[in-house]
């Protein structure tokens, strides 16, 4: 009974320190657009409490990617939560094509004009740490937009709060009810005050709700790890072009510099950083304003998808007899007509053949990736099959040539091919974080499980890459 009674207590101990040296609140900041050659191009204007402190203090990795393309706001985001791509978590874009329907569908869109995390299809590591903790675990989201916010959230968040058409803040019933009588408050305060300004200051509005979570709620206060989201972005606040960057994007990074120092400064003040792990991170594609490249002799074209689809669906209507089989087209996907092409018994592999061939002739498409080649896994392309979702993506995705602009005239969709990388880097900083560069190449899906082991609690559950560290 004596050896039971020391093994119980020497089992206790263990644990106890095990949650001791867990870090007792991660921050995870998700900055949308940051790139680190603008990081580089204004760090001489950086105080030595936000940026410059980040990158001379915490661990930095250079090389971050995602490990799947395309990737928009919504699918990176998805990814950070999950530790997954969009073949497993089915967040494949801002927005898709609804099957059913044949209409646009927004990633957090219930269909019922609300918002929720219910297109996520796997765990996050919000909802990860809920189930581990027993729910006493804290996770809470803030962000300037409704799918940053949520897509970090997950399924069982605390709170998870957006600015609305007002300007103001807001939730969605699938979190709460109603708004707590912090946020209330905070928007007859504070909010007001932003609401008022002409060039909105979204960073800091959001940074300062979080500030005001960390005094309203217990986020920190007990021996169980929580979680804080924050969504920032490096991005103009007017939402217009960049047309000179020297001179536009230096007051961007000036102020996120200043936003990220006084949001460290006031979780100091309030905790010990070894007992706090900040985790900082791009979305890693970058919006630019569309350039006329013919003026400069680049080669370049506009690729009308729509008529692109309409050829398809005659020539395939050549061969097999009349019909649409063709369903319909979006962004550079063709969605085809399963129950048709069923009816007439003609074989799916046959068809994506035929029209692979058919539209590599097509001026301005680099490649064609039909549904059975993308599915086959070939390591050639490994980045657009984690991109992809069989259940959600088009038959056929058309990668049109870098420097030429896919045109829908029927929806007026548009948007500018470049094969090129934004480079963004992956910081860990406080939680007895060690100084260190590492510039080998590292994938932003790592992030999750890294958070996960930090805090003694399993990775999401479609996450099957390695931490970090």
């Amino acid at each position: 009974m004596r050896y039971l009674a020391l093994l119980v207590a020497a089992l206790t101990t263990a644990e106890m320190q095990a949650y001791e040296l867990a870090p007792r609140l991660v921050i995870n900041v998700t900055i949308d657009q940051l790139r680190s050659d603008y990081v580089e191009a204004f760090s001489k204007f950086y105080s030595r409490y936000g940026i410059k402190r980040l990158l001379d203090e915490g661990l930095v990795y250079e090389g971050a990617t995602y490990p799947f393309f395309p990737v928009d706001q919504s699918s990176a985001t998805a990814s950070i939560s999950t530790g997954t791509t969009p073949f497993y978590n089915g967040i494949i874009g801002d927005t898709w094509l609804d099957r059913k329907s044949l209409q646009p569908v927004g990633s957090v869109d219930d269909g019922k004009g609300f918002f929720s995390a219910d297109k996520i299809r796997t765990s996050t590591i919000g909802d990860e740490l809920k189930v581990s903790s027993n729910g006493k675990a804290l996770v809470y989201s803030f962000a300037a937009d409704s799918k940053s916010a949520i897509l970090l959230a997950g399924h069982a968040a605390d709170g998870c709060y957006w600015l609305g058409k007002d300007r103001l803040w807001t939730t969605s019933s699938y979190y709460e009810k109603s708004l707590p009588k912090w946020v209330r408050n905070y928007n007859e305060g504070f909010g007001a005050q932003y609401k008022k300004q002409k060039n909105h200051q979204d960073n800091d509005n959001v940074v300062d709700l979080a500030l005001a979570a960390l005094s309203s709620t217990d986020l920190g206060q007990d021996e169980v790890s929580d979680i804080l989201n924050i969504t920032l972005s490096a991005t103009k606040s007017d939402g217009k072009p960049v047309h000179n960057w020297q001179e536009e994007m230096q007051s961007v990074y000036q102020q996120l510099d200043y936003t990220l120092g006084r949001l460290i400064n006031a979780v100091e003040k309030k905790m010990s950083m070894q007992q706090v792990l900040f985790v900082v991170t791009s979305t890693g594609y970058s919006e630019e304003k569309p350039t006329d490249l013919s003026r400069y002799r680049i080669p370049t074209g506009t690729f009308y998808i729509n008529r692109t689809a309409s050829l398809l669906n005659m020539y395939l209507g050549a061969i097999y007899g009349p019909g649409r089989y063709v369903e319909q087209e979006y962004g550079n996907e063709i969605y085809l007509d399963h129950r048709l092409i069923e009816q007439k018994r003609i074989s799916m592999s046959e068809l994506l053949s035929r029209s692979q061939e058919f539209l590599m002739q097509s001026a301005g498409v680099a490649d064609v990736y039909t549904s059975d080649r993308i599915q086959s896994g070939n390591n050639d392309i490994q980045k657009i099959r984690a991109g992809y979702n069989p259940i959600l993506c088009g038959d056929i995705i058309i990668n049109v040539a870098p420097g030429w602009r896919l045109l829908n005239e029927n929806t007026q969709q548009t948007s500018m091919s470049r094969a090129g990388v934004v480079p963004f880097p992956i910081i860990f900083f406080g939680d007895g974080i060690k100084q260190e560069r590492v510039t080998g190449p590292v994938t932003v899906d790592r992030i999750a499980p890294t958070i996960a082991k930090t805090i003694r609690i399993r990775a999401p559950n479609a996450c099957t890459v390695a931490p970090l560290f």
